[in-house]
């Protein structure tokens, strides 16, 4: 079981050319593994592995592609790191590969709604997941964005979609949700979101939120450099966790880390 009495960081790693914050770092597989023990030394209590991007206006990669680069650091990292590993993708077969491979949780962002998603996940007896609101695809989520109440309809879709899994066998134990920050929202959406955060927390086992070096951080603080958006993105960590946030998904990991440890010692004050 993964251990929440505290919110827990998970580490990002991608292994792609293509992401937006850091795309092409971590292609070669002693650098990636290199990186993911250092954010386990950093704090990290969870590493979760990209294979494909899903910034806005990326486009997907084969299930091949992505097996090829995602199956062997899963095997890597379960044989050389102490915690849990996670695997960011929608693919139903690189679902079952990763599970295979040792992941224990399943990160997607289109809420396991492909055909085979949920099964590939409910066919491992203690395997977690993350489902993600999106409005869209990748490629299209940010140009036409319409909600007549974000915090109601992504609540109403993670719901459903924590039900259906239910009706699978999967348990809300082994369920986080995530509303999706940045995915096919503006700036608006995010911030209710965000100050909403606190009314999703009866739907699962937690809250997960990914946050960090996002656009809406950027434009907050007129920011167009990722690597001037980490005050912004632990000042949203903090505020996440405040809500009740469970999981803070990060780049930043030990500067996060420390975020957490304040933050968690004034919700313990009397």
């Amino acid at each position: 079981m993964l251990d929440l009495t505290q919110p827990v960081v998970m580490g990002i790693l991608n292994i792609t050319p293509d992401s937006f914050s850091d795309g092409s770092l971590y292609l070669n597989a002693n650098e990636a593994l290199n990186r993911a023990a250092i954010m386990v030394a950093e704090g990290a209590s969870i590493v979760d592995i990209g294979g494909e991007s899903t910034r806005p206006g990326s486009l997907p990669v084969s299930v091949q592609e992505e097996l090829d680069r995602v199956i062997p650091m899963v095997e890597r990292l379960v044989c050389n790191l102490s915690v849990p590993i996670s695997v960011d993708t929608s693919k139903p077969d690189v679902i079952c590969e990763a599970l295979k491979a040792g992941a224990r949780l399943i990160n997607d962002v289109r809420a396991f709604q492909l055909p085979g998603a949920l099964e590939a996940v409910a066919s491992s007896n203690n395997a977690y997941l993350c489902i993600v609101h999106m409005q869209g695809q990748p490629e299209n989520m940010q140009m036409e964005i319409q909600y007549a109440n974000v915090v109601k309809e992504v609540y109403t879709f993670l719901a459903e979609r924590v039900e259906v899994c239910e009706t699978v066998g999967i348990r809300n134990n082994r369920i986080f949700v995530d509303p999706g920050f940045g995915f096919g929202k503006n700036l608006a959406h995010n911030l209710s979101l965000l100050k909403n955060l606190n009314s999703f927390t009866d739907l699962a086992a937690g809250v997960a939120v990914g946050i960090s070096r996002k656009s809406m951080i950027g434009t907050l603080l007129d920011a167009s450099s990722v690597s001037e958006r980490l005050s912004g993105g632990l000042a949203m960590a903090a505020l996440a966790v405040w809500q009740g946030a469970r999981i803070i998904r990060t780049h930043d990991v030990r500067e996060t880390v420390k975020a957490l440890r304040v933050c968690t010692a004034v919700l313990a004050a009397e």
